[in-house]
């Protein structure tokens, strides 16, 4: 018997693929707010239960990607060069991920999300799901007790800041800036 990439597992990623980019053509169409599920069932020539199965909600069928992203994120750490830092490979993984960002924020997609408050809503939710797995791995790398609050801020902040800076003018900066305070510590400008 064969594993991982059966018939039954390909049939199951086509179906959740096509879901998806239903979802997202008729949303960048008509707006998210415009379509609902059972139009995207139709246009996939599902059901709306088998939609519900791949897809727990209307938000999740425009971030379907979540799961790599945790993937990425986590190996980010566990997987830094010799003599990283976990912070600079924080910093690495967060100005690579704003940059990615950056180019994409005049594409439609992002548009779309910044544009509508439930995406915008559901994608720092979704972002921020991933602090507990980051905390544990940051405190696995740094040998510290998997629930040390200060791994545990370490991801929070590390998190937080690529949020905050996909919404600046300038990511980049906002980033080094954020993780100079991760690293040092805040240093107020002088009055």
């Amino acid at each position: 018997m064969t594993s991982g990439t059966g018939r039954r597992e390909r049939k199951k990623a086509a179906t959740h693929q096509a879901l998806a980019d239903a979802a997202l053509r008729l949303f960048l169409e008509r707006g998210y707010d415009d379509v609902g599920v059972r139009e995207i069932a139709d246009a996939a020539d599902v059901s709306t239960t088998t939609l519900q199965k791949h897809f727990p909600s209307k938000e999740s069928l425009v971030f379907d990607r979540d799961t790599d992203i945790e993937e990425t994120l986590i190996a980010a750490v566990r997987d830094r060069a010799p003599g990283t830092s976990v912070v600079d490979a924080l910093r690495n993984y967060t100005l690579a991920r704003v940059e990615r960002g950056a180019a994409d924020q005049a594409s439609e997609f992002m548009t779309l999300v910044h544009s509508t408050p439930a995406l915008a809503d559901y994608w720092h939710r979704m972002w921020m799901r991933h602090e507990d797995a980051l905390s544990r791995v940051v405190a696995a790398e740094t040998g510290a007790p998997e629930t040390d609050p200060g791994c545990a801020a370490l991801a929070h902040f590390a998190l937080e800041t690529s949020a905050l800076a996909l919404r600046a003018e300038n990511p980049a900066r906002t980033v080094e800036a954020a993780f100079a305070i991760l690293e040092r510590g805040w240093r107020a400008a002088p009055r």
